[in-house]
This record gives C-alpha cells, sequence and structure tokens, in this order.
C-alpha cells in the first residue's frame, strides 16, 4: 500500500526540514571550514563546495538579499535554502537578514513545488 501525505501534513514537514539547518550553516559553516583547512581536513571537499557555492553567487552578490530570496525560491538542483545559507555565509551578508531572506524563498519555493506537484497529479486523476 502506497501512503501519501495530505497537503496540510507535507508542506509544513517540507518547509521545516529545508530551513532547519539554515541557522547552523549562517552562524558556524564559515569557523568549521576554517578549523578544519588549518587541521588539513578534508581540504580538497571543502575547496570544492566553496568553489562550487561562489560560482553560482554572482547572481546574488549584486542583488544581495533579494538575489539570494530569489536564489532559494527557483527550484533547480543546486539552489535552495543550504545553498543560499553557505553563499550568505561565505559572502558575509548579515545573518538574521540572509535568514528571512532565505525562508520566504524557501515558502516561495514550497509553493510553487506544491502547485506543480499537487496541481498535476489533481489534473491527471
Amino acid at each position: 500500500e502506497i501512503y501519501t501525505l495530505s497537503l496540510h501534513d507535507a508542506l509544513p514537514i517540507s518547509i521545516i526540514g529545508n530551513i532547519l539547518p539554515v541557522p547552523f550553516i549562517l552562524l558556524f559553516v564559515v569557523k568549521v571550514f576554517e578549523f578544519m583547512k588549518k587541521r588539513n581536513i578534508m581540504v580538497n571537499v571543502i575547496e570544492k563546495i566553496e568553489k562550487r557555492a561562489m560560482s553560482r553567487s554572482e547572481s546574488i552578490a549584486n542583488k544581495e538579499f533579494l538575489g539570494l530570496m530569489l536564489f532559494v525560491a527557483i527550484p533547480f538542483p543546486g539552489t535552495g535554502a543550504w545553498t543560499g545559507a553557505l553563499i550568505a555565509a561565505l559572502l558575509q551578508f548579515d545573518r538574521k537578514k540572509s535568514f528571512v531572506y532565505i525562508f520566504i524563498g524557501v515558502l516561495i519555493a514550497a509553493s510553487l513545488v506544491t502547485l506543480g506537484v499537487y496541481g498535476v497529479i489533481g489534473f491527471l486523476v
């Protein structure tokens, strides 16, 4: 038997699951990366993550918080709250403002995906 979640269950769970790591990323990722680099722990992996995040940061850097929100809101692979938080931390954006704009982006992305999934499934069924 296939179990499906109702919209009322799925939406809050997905939003909470998506936003939960963001404060930790904003607060600690730069310090953790510095700590690991100093001790030569997974330096190649960290540099690869930083390089990938920074390559996606061009669109965000100029528009700052609006760009951050739009980056998170667009539900494509490689975008989203966690990458947005990493970019905001690496670019040293204000943490509180970043969290607010990331949260708004998550709400927009969740709405788009929900409309797409439930709309398409509803249309097909």
